[in-house]
């Protein structure tokens, strides 16, 4: 997750107290957690422990708390695509299938981002909602073709087509 390697001072701390954030996130002690994170976020702000941080709100449905990280992000990293990716789909939550878009675009547009497929997929879950089954059709072979193996939007993809024929 870290490009860097830091080996000592806050930054070591600050990659320490993430990745005990992350494990108390995996074990579902969103409480731990949440002050891991925040934690971290203290001795070293990163654009990562914000986005994990807002994704366990997001877990909780505390989706502007989630949103209100993920623009914390964002300031620290404007390059990192996922907190992009993530508002986007904390709107979708809130049921904003509107202001979702511009994040999703934004999320494809960041020069550092592990999964392309991802905004791509939610994307073409927006347009499906909204009726547009061919930009649907689009983003979701967009994103089978960023991720081959990428199940749930291959049955998406089958599921426009059929209603298209």
């Amino acid at each position: 997750m870290f490009e860097e390697d830091f080996t000592t001072g806050p930054e070591h701390e600050a990659i320490e107290l993430f990745q005990r954030a992350y494990a108390a996130q995996q074990a579902n002690d969103y409480e731990a957690a949440i002050e891991l994170y925040r934690h971290s976020i203290a001795v070293y702000p990163t654009a990562e422990a914000h986005t994990f941080l807002g994704w366990v709100y997001s877990f909780q449905e505390r989706y502007d708390e989630a949103i209100d990280e993920c623009l914390a992000a964002i300031r620290v990293d404007p390059a990192f695509g996922n907190p992009y990716n993530d508002i986007g789909s904390y709107l979708i939550a809130k049921g904003d299938l509107y202001n979702c878009l511009r994040w999703f675009r934004g999320a494809l547009r960041a020069p550092r981002y592990a999964s392309y497929a991802f905004p791509h997929f939610n994307l073409g879950r927006v347009y499906e909602q909204r009726g547009r089954l061919l930009d649907a059709a689009r983003h979701f072979g967009l994103a089978l073709e960023a991720e081959p193996n990428f199940t749930q939007a291959t049955k998406a993809l089958r599921r426009v087509q059929a209603r298209l024929n």
